[in-house]
């Protein structure tokens, strides 16, 4: 008997290990006190207070393992002289992350809002975009690797799908019609433009199709097959890292 539970819209954070004696919360507040006076060599009441509420709302989320994360594997990139950007989306308008040398982008001085990152209003995940030097990634991905488990850590995968040109030229090349005149039927579609839009919009298309019934055939079967996946790669920047094995909570595709 088949039993699946798939848990759809829960978020599975990795597991970071924190030193003996310590929570996640309890390591985050300890990173973030030892770390405050190298950014602020004068603490006013105003930046303790920024602090503490951005802490106190990341505890109440569940999200300072999160924080963790990404500051270890930045901190073994930065250890390393591997080129870290200074700070990107919402996430520059946190004390904690600047503190943390998660960002280079002291919000305060900037009068950038925490909320814009994370509030308990926001149900959605905060989202940390991470610019890190495309030449030395892969060591900072290894890095992670080594850390959570090689079966744990994998790169997103992304798919290409056919757009109209592609369509028609790769249904012409299966109906035997003469490449070149296939061709000059694919280039008289404008980029970015739908098949049947295109089809509306060109005179000389619809022209063709009345004309010739190979040429209506083609464009009947091209438009089935448009928008459907051509090919698998691995995507430029995502990565996941899960808790235990990917395979527990979704399929792999080996490049």
């Amino acid at each position: 008997k088949c039993s699946l539970k798939m848990g759809l819209g829960k978020v599975y954070l990795p597991l970071y290990q924190t030193p003996t004696g310590y929570d996640l919360d309890q390591y985050l507040r300890k990173l973030c006190e030892e770390k405050l006076p190298h950014r602020y060599p004068e603490i006013s009441p105003q930046i303790s207070e920024r602090m503490e509420r951005e802490l106190q709302i990341i505890r109440k989320m569940g999200y300072a393992g999160y924080f963790l994360v990404v500051w270890d594997f930045i901190r073994y990139a930065r250890e390393r002289k591997i080129v870290v950007g200074p700070g990107r989306g919402s996430v520059a308008g946190s004390l904690v992350a600047y503190v943390l040398g998660i960002t280079d982008i002291d919000p305060l001085s900037y009068g950038l809002f925490f909320e814009r990152f994370l509030n308990p209003e926001r149900t959605a995940m905060p989202d940390i975009d991470i610019d890190i030097e495309d030449e030395r990634r892969g060591e900072v991905i290894e890095y992670v690797r080594q850390k959570y488990g090689q079966d744990n850590v994998a790169q997103i995968i992304t798919f290409g799908t056919m757009a109209a040109r592609a369509a028609v030229r790769d249904v012409g090349r299966v109906l035997g019609m003469p490449y070149g005149k296939v061709d000059r039927i694919a280039k008289l579609i404008p980029f970015n433009r739908e098949l049947r839009i295109a089809l509306e919009e060109s005179s000389e298309l619809k022209e063709l199709m009345e004309e010739d019934e190979k040429v209506r055939s083609l464009f009947e079967i091209a438009q089935r097959v448009e928008g459907l996946t051509r090919h698998a790669s691995t995507h430029a920047a995502g990565v996941v890292i899960a808790p235990d094995k990917l395979t527990h909570y979704t399929p792999l595709y080996r490049s």
